[in-house]
């Protein structure tokens, strides 16, 4: 019987849109699955190892004893800010870097990468394992380009030469942060005694990084910091997994949400489609069913009969939608699977599993209840083509697997507030659909029986009269396409937004140079040097060290707050700034800027929450001696992931004082070098020798990459939910079809002409979409704006035009489909359709 119904094309839009749902959520399964893989097998690369001990005082040697007895390998690296110079005969510039002493073992994962020659052309470059030779130093292109230098040539390092062997590209212990603060320089550890460097005052940054196998390492995790507890051991942690970048957690966060929405809305939309092909199915059916039942055929075996058939039919399309699922995850992996370093590995039979799910549960709850009631039908109520209402049985069947389905959907979406909102609204804006199709239906209804009705077109009135007929199945087929144009639209609307916010968060020219400890004599200098290269947009702040000491009168203490980040925050000092206006980028959310209040002070909305202040909290910070109280009047939104100057506070007003001690910072993006002369950076330096600059230009790179493969994947399952939308089109009109046929085979036997009818049923169609995309525009608006704000965290604002643009699009779609839909109806004989119903 299945196969005769498939071969018969009974089944093929059921079939597809359970195979097009268990695709899309397969997908996003498949892919997943890998990536969070990837992720685990690298996190000890990212980090450098399985466990990492960081501090500013070397290692107690106790820690790497017992990593010996446990069998774990280890090695060290030390890193510190110096200064690097060329030789005299090469100019001897000198230039702030970031130096880092590695020993033998070094990297203990992943490898390093360099190059021969300066640039970062990935063709020049190589991966290699092992610390520079002695003597040699591997360093980023940035400082070569500072100092005039090339590979081959002398750096000077304290007291020592060293001969550039390579161009530093990527250390793979870094993590995700991207930040240069100073050009990075490789150097052998048995080296840095021979620089005189490291003195006993000097600030460095101790690593002991180890692997070793996962019960060990559980082991030297356990004892460690049972360790440090009992010897009280200030400034040592113990890291098992970096933090990772801002922007990159926010915009890969944003995506994965973004992805299982997508997924969502295709299921749903497909769950639709079933349930309307079901019902076209069933009524197709009808005098199958009449003629088993007059033959003998008892209700049971019909049931079990079509639950079999439709179970089967599951089965195949989860298989085929399984199939698709996971060629289609290639595609994200070949857009997104570089993010992680190294090939993905393969997922698991978990995605299997919950594709076959999902599939199965889709046709189980809205494919076989319209069927089965079939089987409950009395001979004579079937040949009388009466429908019998629902029975209890079926109703409770109904309801647990809408349950079950809806438990599914939001287990797919990994996110409670996005499975619910996105489950949640569907259903309430289907009812919603229903309930305004009803209304509209009946208001159309009473126009065209009204006075003004004789002055429309002939041709229009029929069609109202012909929708308004079944007001029933008419508002079911509006609220079906609404619910579709719904998700397109919906879809489209948060991709534009999402994908827009992505490049506004990181644009073509965002800054890409920092720089800090500008003295204040030095400030109208410096903004001439860069008015003088082009440079015509940059933050510049005034930038204050300030650390706070007391909360409304009280003094405060790391020892003073339970959670461990408001300590770490408490403990350590704050980059203050004062401004008259609030940064354009940093909109103030809570209270008001008063600006010239020298009692106000505006703070950052994370630091408020952290550590629990609230508007008109009186602030004390310390400002290296000087004390001032201040009264938070507003709290600001600061987004840390943007390439702006931020500040945790601010203080409105245009000074503090001339016994604060004031530095600025400023940023920029530096204009491409001129082969003709000195670069910005070079120029800085050389005229500001005391300035700190950082290099934001891997950061910006890497994060613009990233976007552009995110927007990629995007757009890959976007396709789903549009391909979705235009099943559940069909459907809608496929469910409707033999019904339309008789209303028109009579309407062409009493007299009307292919003309009259052709323009009817055209109005009909362009009426539904119109009505229907305008429901969806109004209803996509709301939710859109719960989902940018709940879900997404992005700033929307709404888009009227998708009301008008829903209703043009909904009746195109609409039209177009239906023309490919019923384009045989107005060309079939009477006759034939006549001795077709005269037959049933």
């Amino acid at each position: 019987m299945l196969w005769r119904d498939v071969r018969a094309g009974e089944l093929r839009l059921l079939g597809f849109a359970v195979m097009l749902a268990v695709a899309a959520l397969s997908a996003v399964a498949f892919f997943s699955a890998r990536l969070q893989g990837g992720l685990e097998r690298d996190a000890a690369q990212l980090l450098g190892g399985d466990i990492v001990l960081s501090s500013d005082l070397p290692t107690p040697v106790e820690f790497t004893v017992r990593a010996a007895s446990l069998g774990l390998t280890t090695t060290s690296t030390q890193t510190f800010p110096t200064m690097a110079r060329s030789a005299q005969g090469q100019g001897g510039e000198g230039r702030l870097v970031m130096l880092k002493a590695v020993a033998a073992g070094y990297p203990l994962r992943g490898l390093v990468r360099v190059a021969d020659q300066g640039g970062i052309d990935p063709a020049g470059q190589q991966s290699l394992r092992g610390p520079p030779a002695p003597g040699e130093v591997w360093v980023e292109n940035a400082l070569l380009d500072t100092l005039g230098l090339h590979v081959g040539q002398t750096l000077l390092l304290g007291d020592g030469s060293f001969r550039i062997a390579k161009v530093l590209v990527q250390e793979p212990d870094r993590g995700n942060s991207l930040v240069n603060f100073a050009p990075r320089v490789l150097m052998n550890l048995s080296d840095l005694p021979a620089t005189g460097l490291v003195q006993p005052a000097s600030r460095v940054h101790y690593r002991l990084a180890m692997t070793g196998t996962p019960a060990a390492v559980q082991r030297y995790l356990q004892w460690a910091r049972t360790e440090v507890q009992r010897l009280h051991v200030r400034g040592l942690t113990i890291d098992t997994l970096d933090a990772g970048n801002p922007q990159m957690q926010k915009t890969l966060g944003r995506a994965e949400s973004f992805l299982n929405l997508v997924a969502l809305l295709a299921a749903f939309l497909s769950a639709v489609a079933v349930a309307l092909a079901a019902r076209g199915f069933a009524s197709r059916h009808l005098d199958d069913c009449a003629l088993l039942r007059v033959l003998g055929m008892g209700q049971r075996t019909i049931a079990w009969a079509y639950a079999i058939e439709f179970l089967l039919l599951g089965l195949a399309g989860s298989l085929v939608g399984l199939a698709v699922g996971y060629g289609a995850h290639y595609g994200f992996v070949e857009l997104l699977g570089g993010l992680v370093q190294g090939g993905l590995p393969q997922p698991g039979l978990q995605p299997v599993g919950f594709g076959l799910g999902v599939g199965m549960l889709l046709l189980a709850t809205f494919g076989l209840p319209p069927v089965l009631q079939l089987a409950g039908t009395p001979p004579m109520r079937v040949i009388r083509r009466e429908a019998m209402p629902l029975r209890v049985g079926a109703v409770v069947t109904i309801v647990a697997g809408l349950a079950g389905f809806a438990g599914l959907l939001l287990a797919a979406s990994h996110d409670l507030r996005l499975g619910s909102i996105a489950v949640g609204g569907f259903a309430l804006a289907t009812v919603v659909f229903l309930a305004l199709a009803r209304l509209m239906l009946a208001l159309l209804r009473a126009i065209t029986q009204g006075r003004q009705g004789g002055m429309w077109p002939r041709w229009l009135v029929l069609a109202i009269r012909q929708l308004t007929a079944r007001p029933l199945v008419a508002a079911v087929q509006i609220g079906s396409l609404a619910v579709g144009m719904l998700a397109l639209l919906l879809l489209f609307l948060l991709r534009t937004d999402l994908v827009q916010s992505w490049r506004q968060a990181s644009p073509v020219d965002a800054p890409n140079r920092f720089v800090i400890n500008i003295l204040p004599d030095q400030a109208h200098a410096f903004q001439t040097l860069l008015q003088e290269a082009g440079v015509r947009r940059y933050d510049w702040y005034p930038m204050v060290r300030g650390r706070l000491v007391a909360v409304n009168g009280r003094d405060i203490q790391p020892d003073s707050y339970q959670d461990e980040q408001a300590r770490r925050l408490v403990d350590r000092e704050f980059n203050l700034s004062f401004s008259v206006q609030p940064p354009s980028y940093s909109p103030v959310e809570q209270g008001s800027w008063r600006s010239g209040d020298p009692r106000a002070i505006s703070m950052e909305a994370g630091i408020m929450k952290t550590l629990g202040l609230h508007v008109g909290d009186r602030l004390r910070f310390d400002m290296g001696g000087v004390l001032r109280e201040s009264t938070v009047t507003s709290v600001r939104k600061v987004d840390w992931s943007s390439m702006h100057v931020n500040f945790f506070a601010m203080y409105p007003v245009a000074g503090l004082g001339d016994e604060v001690g004031v530095t600025w910072i400023t940023a920029y993006r530096s204009p491409p070098n001129d082969s003709r002369g000195a670069s910005l950076d070079r120029r800085v330096l050389q005229t500001f020798p005391n300035v700190t600059q950082i290099d934001m230009t891997s950061a910006i790179t890497q994060i613009q990459q990233v976007l552009n493969q995110v927007i990629g994947a995007v757009e890959l399952l976007f396709s789903f939910g549009l391909v979705a939308g235009l099943v559940v089109l069909f459907a809608t009109l496929n469910a409707t079809r033999e019904s339309r046929a008789r209303d028109l085979a009579l309407m062409r036997a009493l007299g009307a002409g292919s003309g009259l009818l052709a323009r009817m049923q055209a109005a009909e169609l362009l009426l539904v979409g119109a009505v229907a995309g305008s429901l969806a525009g109004l209803v996509a608006l709301g939710l859109a704006w719960v989902l940018a704000r709940q879900v997404f965290d992005f700033a929307w604002l709404p888009a009227w035009w998708i009301v008008p643009a829903g209703a043009f699009a909904g009746a195109l779609l609409a039209w177009l489909a239906g023309w490919w839909s019923l384009r045989e109806l107005l060309r079939q004989p009477v006759v034939q359709t006549l001795r077709a119903m005269t037959a049933e």
